[in-house]
């Protein structure tokens, strides 16, 4: 995560900083080449999955708006949902749909919501380099080292498979925060928060990554864009689901995978939900409306996956539309969802 940094491009110099946590990302004219009549301030938090997107379009949009000054925090998707709720911000970065009871806070404090998919993610297993006998690893394997009965139990890597060596295996994740953690909790154990708690937790990915980066013994897991950054430094292991109607086999994360729905169940969508009376002011509405138009490519760009264009049409007529709510209240569970069918059922066209 990037701590300082300074970029000049088409005549604005634009400043990203972290100050308690937050990421701030200020622009100031360099010269008048770009006309600069839209102004204000917009507060994003949240997921640390789908910062690197929201950075990314943040910088690209204070080019052609340099007035509007757009703070980026990373709170964790949970956290950010917190102050979300508490009118404190006005959109917030999710890797995961607002929960039930996230739904009725928001009711209760009178906030309506717009929730916006914006890319694709791969939950990625990550071990050190240096391991050479894992291969690959099956979801009742996943299962049977995270599940919450595994505590202080499960300890060894032969226990998750025989062959495996008689070794100690560290766990890395995400906080119990991070809606990357209630997604994997889901799709692995079944149910969202079912986990073991004995493992490294952080909301900060790069913690992770160098904890797994530095024990020969450990396994992580994380989204595909930290991966990829880290590609380096990390092996990711293929997953075999055990169905083979979605691939047979182990299969490894790639955006071909996400695409195709061979990569099951650690298939996701990442999401923006925008506080609805936010949209009334008009930096918020344009920052919006360019997320949407404009993310595709930066999506690709930062390590995730880019929604498919009609999926993309559809986020942005529901956004055009102001449709308040969540597309999961009547779907429940989001794992193996079409994200076309729910939006079809709630967009025209």
């Amino acid at each position: 995560m990037r701590t300082q940094g300074i970029l000049k491009s088409q005549g604005l110099l634009i400043t990203g900083y972290t100050v308690a946590g937050m990421i701030l990302i200020l622009t100031s004219q360099v010269s008048a080449a770009v006309p600069a009549d839209l102004s204000g301030t917009i507060k994003v938090d949240g997921s640390s999955t789908v910062y690197p997107i929201t950075e990314a379009v943040a910088e690209e949009f204070a080019k052609v708006n340099p007035k509007v000054k757009i703070t980026v925090g990373v709170s964790g998707t949970g956290g950010g949902f917190k102050k979300f709720i508490a009118g404190e911000i006005d959109i917030t970065d999710a890797s995961r749909p607002i929960k039930a009871s996230e739904q009725e806070a928001a009711n209760k404090a009178g906030i309506g919501y717009i929730e916006l998919p914006v890319a694709y993610d791969a939950l990625t297993v990550v071990v050190n380099p240096k391991n050479t006998w894992a291969k690959s690893i099956t979801v009742a394997e996943l299962k049977k080292l995270w599940e919450p009965e595994a505590q202080g139990k499960i300890i060894r890597w032969n226990q998750v498979r025989a062959d495996w060596p008689d070794a100690p295996i560290k766990l890395y994740g995400p906080g119990v925060d991070s809606g990357t953690y209630d997604y994997f909790t889901e799709a692995i154990m079944g149910k969202e928060d079912a986990s073991r708690g004995d493992y490294t937790s952080s909301e900060d990915d790069n913690v992770l990554v160098q904890g797994v980066a530095q024990d020969v013994n450990a396994l992580g897991f994380f989204g595909l864009a930290y991966f990829q950054e880290n590609s380096s430094r990390v092996k990711a292991l293929p997953v075999d689901d055990g169905k083979d109607e979605n691939g047979k086999g182990a299969i490894s994360p790639s955006a071909a995978t996400v695409v195709d729905g061979t990569y099951q169940p650690l298939s996701r969508p990442l999401f923006i939900y925008v506080r609805k009376d936010a949209t009334d002011r008009p930096e918020v509405k344009e920052f919006v409306t360019y997320f949407l138009n404009n993310s595709g490519k930066l999506v690709d760009e930062v390590g995730y996956v880019s929604l498919p264009s009609k999926v993309s049409q559809l986020a942005s007529k529901r956004f055009e539309a102001r449709v308040v709510g969540s597309l999961f209240e009547a779907h429940g569970s989001q794992v193996g969802v079409s994200l076309e069918k729910l939006l079809a059922t709630q967009v025209k066209g």
